[in-house]
């Protein structure tokens, strides 16, 4: 059996990595993979500590509508960065300092 302690690691690991992907990062696909992974630590947080609420699986249902939710931004912020890059054509966060045409 792996122990809670294992999955802590690991969700640690990718929020890390997913934090520097948004601080370091000039693309914004590339910020926004970060903030996926940390979505994605979050989730990997709820389900290790389910399993103390076996009873209920409240972490489990969590973490589903986190997936959803995750999801659903996703699709809608990668539109609106192809919407940007139309306009602007460049994703740099840094670059784009207005949003509305001319």
């Amino acid at each position: 059996m792996i122990a809670t302690t294992h999955f802590l690691v690991v969700s640690a690991f990718l929020f890390c990595i997913g934090m520097y992907a948004v601080l370091a990062k000039k693309n914004a696909i590339m910020v926004l993979i970060g903030i996926e992974l940390m979505v994605n630590a979050a989730v990997i947080n709820l389900i290790a500590f389910s399993k103390f609420d076996k009873i209920n699986m409240e972490g489990q249902i969590t973490a589903l509508f986190a997936i959803v939710i995750a999801a659903s931004t996703v699709a809608i912020t990668l539109s609106l960065i192809l919407r940007v890059y139309r306009y602007h054509k460049n994703i740099d966060p840094n670059k784009i300092t207005e949003l509305k045409e001319k």
